[in-house]
């Protein structure tokens, strides 16, 4: 479960981009088993949630259905279109040698290896491996050399003709070569290799990476051998299941379950599937969280049932439930018939409520952090932010805390904001260097600013576009972009992505362009007054018509909401409400003669800044679609943080499925939140992510995975330095040193660690929320009946 969400094993291959989407929606805090406390000096960090049981009280038999995003296209984790549900089949059919325990440390897995080390570092490096002599594929055939021979030539890179995504490790062996025996594989290195555990895992079979065919096409669809717990089964793309059988072979403890069932279902359909019965576990959102744990204490103070769901009557009081009654019998017939009507329906859906929340109760709600980060990506490639002090003045203005309170404090997690963008709490190698950029300090962004020529004297002509706050244009509408001057055609006719002057002073002109009608942009900050909020994060709202493309996998929006659907207009209303609580009423309102004026933070309102007349906005690029409610909500919060300082923004609401291709991967964009998993290997992993662009013969920019466009030559040096160290030590020094400056050149700011919420099945034990930690799927199964006059289990 540690790699859900976030593609772990294409991860070193293509680091495939995963999209965060947070909620504050209150979920009480669950007590949970966990296997360690993941404290200690590295860090906040959230310990695993299982349901821990030993293998002698697990029942044998039975069948776990696991919801996974989509039946994979193909089941070779090195190929370019493999998923999250490659790597999680690939984790349990094949070798991981060195599986992630609970803090995310490598470890040596005893059913496949008996030893792994260095033994020769001089003249090369050679890492002597003993596969655990039991140790057989499927069909009979032991595990040995020419297996590693084979997944070496497949991967590294030296013949084009395998379609490999990525060769990262591989290209580094000069040769592999049998020991004393088939058992015993030599691998010797060209150039030193820190990061030698991440290779061979998984570990394929000879016969799928032995030719470009086999690798290509062959292991795409079916595996001719494995070698796990399990084995596979049948993959039945009609109905959208993967099925899984004991591996009556395998030489480790034997599988408790018969048969394991990997089922597509999207996450919003995971309630419903739950209710239905046809899931065990799934990865679920905070909405679906919310139901299962107020369903298994659906009980209030008085012993009646909580008033919850549609046509509960919550928030109804007797002269509202009167009045109902009254339509309801009155003598006006037309009336009473449609209120007796809206009764009953309201009746049937409270019913219907009621019953699915009886079912809920099956299910309990697992909770730890998902080994992922979100963070806000700043585009260095033209327009302010080439600028590194309007990056570091953005990075100085958020408040980190903030964001992270709201994220995780609701759901009882640990909420400290991330101080690495190579490691996250709770690994030893987690360090918070982020001191090297600096905190939350208004001043020193404003003096940023300044000294970058932002002023607000600068802003002498107005940006074009609404003030915050005002009419909604038409969809489908044409207009000049609100971000830039309207003298700003020049830049405004360059393509997305092109390089600016390049003097870290270029002007932050949004391309003009046709508009597709089914997203939105929201223009936040400029010369609004007070009052024109719509009273989320004082982010208001112009609606314009912004672009839209189909590439993308709306997977990649995978527990796409911690809020329900409704949730978004209910805090709004809360919000305004609050407001109207507070001294001196709502914004705007008239107040008795000698009434206070509302206090005002200092320079607040005061207009953007500019220079040279063009207004300081950057375009916020965030998903639109309606899973990603709660990820436009820390949007908001951003733009209100940097509309105080006199940064505006223009929010751009894009489809889903064009999110991560069209804007983000082409450049598209001046901020934008995604995330990236964590690795234990960030010297091979993290190195393309945070690499300097180099410019291409088209005079374009060959970026790698480095989205923002921010990297330098020095950082490129430690990086390159770390992944040729064998000593552990000072290749962790070396990457504090890099992240050091990651967070100087203030490209990406990390946030927060994502949440991971599982729903199981409350019999099922040894599974839930495994954070970093790789299941062990031989342990999975149904709690054994306990007699009778045995004392119940205590509530984990």
């Amino acid at each position: 479960m540690s790699h859900v969400g976030v593609p772990r094993g294409t991860a070193r291959k293509r680091r495939s981009l995963a999209l965060l989407t947070t909620g504050v929606l209150t979920l009480p805090v669950l007590a949970g088993c966990s296997s360690d406390d993941g404290g200690g000096s590295t860090g906040a960090a959230a310990p695993q949630d299982i349901a821990v049981a030993a293998r002698n009280t697990v029942a044998a038999g039975g069948t776990v259905n696991w919801a996974i995003d989509a039946v994979p296209t193909t089941l070779n984790v090195f190929q370019a279109d493999a998923n999250s549900s490659t790597t999680r089949i690939a984790g349990t059919l094949l070798p991981t040698l060195f599986p992630l325990d609970a803090k995310g440390r490598p470890q040596l897995d005893p059913d496949y290896l008996e030893s792994a080390k260095v033994v020769e570092r001089e003249p090369r490096q050679v890492v002597l491996y003993r596969i655990n002599p039991q140790a057989v594929w499927s069909d009979g055939r032991d595990i040995g050399a020419s297996d590693f021979v084979a997944q070496w030539r497949a991967l590294s890179g030296q013949d084009s003709a395998f379609w490999t995504a990525r060769n990262a490790g591989y290209e580094r062996i000069e040769k592999i070569e049998r020991g004393a025996d088939d058992q015993e594989v030599r691998v010797t290195f060209a150039k030193p290799y820190a990061d030698w555990r991440s290779l061979f895992s998984p570990l394929y079979p000879k016969e799928a990476t032995g030719s470009p065919d086999a690798f290509n096409d062959g292991a795409r669809t079916t595996l001719k051998a494995t070698a796990g717990p399990f084995r596979l089964g049948s993959v039945d793309m009609a109905k959208g299941e993967v099925t899984l059988v004991r591996n009556p072979r395998w030489w480790g403890d034997r599988a408790k379950l018969d048969s394991l069932v990997f089922r597509a279902v999207e996450p919003q359909d995971r309630t419903e599937a739950l209710t239905e019965g046809k899931v065990d576990v799934a990865d679920i959102d905070a909405a679906a969280a919310h139901r299962i744990v107020q369903a298994a204490d659906d009980k209030g103070g008085n012993g009646q049932p909580l008033a919850q769901g549609p046509g509960s009557g919550s928030g109804t009081g007797p002269a509202a439930a009167l009045r109902s009654w009254a339509e309801a019998h009155g003598s006006d017939e037309t009336a009473a018939a449609a209120a007796q009507a809206a009764r009953e329906r309201n009746r049937a859906a409270a019913e219907a409520y009621a019953a699915e929340q009886g079912k809920l109760r099956a299910y309990a709600v697992r909770k730890s952090l998902e080994p992922a980060y979100t963070q806000l990506a700043l585009n260095g490639e033209s327009g302010p932010l080439a600028d590194d002090r309007v990056r570091r003045a953005v990075a100085r203005a958020l408040n980190r805390q903030e964001l992270v309170d709201t994220v995780l404090k609701p759901l009882g997690l640990p909420a400290t904001p991330l101080g690495s963008h190579l490691a996250l709490a709770g690994q030893p190698a987690y360090k918070d260097n982020s001191g090297a950029l600096g905190g939350q300090d208004t001043e020193e962004a404003q003096a940023l600013l300044a000294d970058a020529g932002w002023t607000r004297e600068g802003a002498v002509k107005k940006p074009g576009g609404a003030k915050a706050g005002s009419e909604v244009e038409k969809k489908g509408a044409k207009k000049e972009d609100t971000t830039a001057g309207k003298d700003d055609k020049a830049a405004s006719s360059e393509k997305p992505g092109k390089t600016g002057s390049g003097d870290g002073k270029a002007d932050n002109a949004a391309p003009e362009r046709e508009h597709a009608a089914d997203d939105v942009q929201a223009v936040v900050g400029g010369d609004d007054k007070p009052g024109d909020s719509d009273g989320v994060g004082n982010a208001p709202q112009v609606l314009a018509p912004a672009p839209a493309a189909a590439f993308h996998s709306a997977a990649l929006l995978r527990q796409a909401g911690y809020l329900a659907e409704t949730g978004t207009t209910e805090d709004v209303a809360s919000e305004v409400a609050a407001q109207d609580q507070r001294p001196g009423g709502a914004a705007g309102a008239y107040a008795p003669a000698g009434t206070a004026a509302p206090a005002q933070a200092p320079d607040a309102r005061r207009g953007p800044l500019g220079k040279d007349g063009k207004a300081l906005s950057l375009r916020f690029v965030l998903p639109a679609g309606p899973g990603s409610e709660p990820l436009r909500a820390v949007g908001d919060k951003i733009a209100a943080m940097l509309d105080s300082i006199g940064i505006g923004t223009a929010i751009t609401k894009v489809s889903d499925d064009s999110y991560f291709q069209d804007h983000i991967a082409s450049g598209d964009y001046d901020l934008a939140l995604y995330s990236w998993p964590a690795t234990a290997y960030p010297a091979t992993d993290d190195r393309p992510i945070f690499a300097k662009p180099v410019p291409a013969t088209d005079g374009s920019l060959l970026v790698e995975q480095n989205y923002t466009r921010v990297g330098t030559d020095h950082i490129d040096q430690l990086f390159e330095q770390a992944v040729s160290e064998l000593d552990e030590g000072t290749a962790r020094d070396l990457m504090e040193q890099a992240d050091a400056r990651i967070w100087a050149a203030a490209g990406s700011i990390p946030l927060y660690q994502r949440p991971q919420l599982v729903a199981t099945d409350r019999k099922l034990v040894n599974v839930g929320a495994f954070g970093f930690g790789a299941p062990h799927y031989q342990d999975i199964g149904f709690k054994k009946p306990q007699p009778a006059g045995a004392p119940a289990n205590k509530k984990k």
